[in-house]
């Protein structure tokens, strides 16, 4: 019976030995990172993102309107109006831009063919009056101080007492370094045709009856300045005309192309008719029969990055004389 007894308590210590782990197998080591986790831990921290600059916020109550004589040729309104407009408002994000157009029969002509509503400045005005429009900017697109920017004056002097702070930009053509800036422009849209001189580059401008059609002699005095033999300024309502023109043309006797451009913001009536038609009076015409090759550029200058930059540095001036 003690052998029974004896036997079955060796057993029992046995069980309990292999229960308590004593042939309990090491954890097995944790394996090393993959060549990819390695880097990723060796490489330095990543910089935290820039934020983006932020676009300013319009001011509610200040506004850009910018004022043109207008045309009814869509495609040339885009691509000149339109393109002073962008970048107008690309410059001064913060104030919303507006447009008014000054010649009430394209206003009416586009309004039945297009349906396309512009107001005239009047409208304009009020219409920022009704807006709560405080302080305003009013920028012409016009080349000179001519009659209609007179007339814009005089409009702007009656609702003055309608804004808190109104002030009227410079047109194209103001100060020296605004004809600087424009010759520039046009010289460079044109010098693949200035290559000797068997070619003249001819620009048509509007012209006015007001003391500031000046501005055509004087570009005319700039470009020779400047070494620009081959180049000539006309106008189609004033003078120089193309026969003055033509005479400058006769007397170097070495012309045997002539290429004409316009010398307004857009290409509207007078480029497309007056100066490249095909009427027995347009410039184009005229001077075929008098036997030069004639070429015909139909580009507006609002066209111009540098033209754009000038109007945005008027209202910029214009702003400044604000405060």
């Amino acid at each position: 019976m003690k052998r029974k007894m004896s036997t079955l308590l060796a057993v029992l210590m046995v069980t309990a030995l292999v229960f308590c782990g004593c042939g309990k197998k090491e954890a097995a080591p944790a394996a090393e990172p993959a060549p990819a986790e390695q880097e990723a831990e060796d490489q330095e921290p990543a910089e935290p993102a820039q934020p983006e600059e932020s676009t300013p916020e319009k001011t509610e109550d200040a506004a850009i309107l910018v004022v043109s004589f207008g045309t009814s040729y869509n495609d040339s309104r885009d691509v000149t109006i339109g393109a002073v407009e962008d970048a107008i408002a690309k410059a001064f994000p913060e104030y919303e831009v507006r447009r008014a157009f000054t010649a009430q029969i394209i206003i009416d002509k586009l309004a039945d063919r297009d349906n396309l509503e512009i107001d005239n400045v009047t409208q304009a005005l009020d219409r920022a009056v009704a807006d709560g429009i405080k302080t305003l900017i009013v920028q012409p697109t016009h080349l000179m101080n001519g009659l209609e920017y007179a007339d814009l004056v005089k409009e702007l002097e009656e609702y003055k007492s309608d804004f808190d702070k109104v002030v009227l930009g410079e047109p194209l053509l103001t100060s020296d370094e605004d004809f600087v800036a424009v010759m520039d422009a046009i010289t460079n849209a044109t010098k693949e045709y200035d290559q000797g001189d068997e070619t003249a580059i001819v620009f048509m401008g509007h012209g006015t009856e007001a003391e500031s059609n000046q501005i055509y002699s004087t570009m005319q005095e700039k470009l020779k300045g400047a070494g620009f033999e081959n180049y000539y300024i006309g106008t189609v309502e004033a003078a120089p005309t193309l026969e003055d023109v033509m005479a400058l043309l006769k007397e170097k006797g070495t012309y045997k192309k002539v290429v004409l451009e316009p010398l307004m913001v857009v290409c509207g009536d007078h480029a497309n008719n007056d100066m490249a038609g095909d009427e027995e009076d347009s410039w184009k015409t005229i001077l075929t029969q008098e036997g030069y090759e004639v070429e015909c550029v139909l580009k507006g200058l609002g066209e111009m990055p540098e033209i754009q930059q000038v109007y945005v540095d008027h209202i910029q001036a214009a702003i400044d004389s604000l405060n």
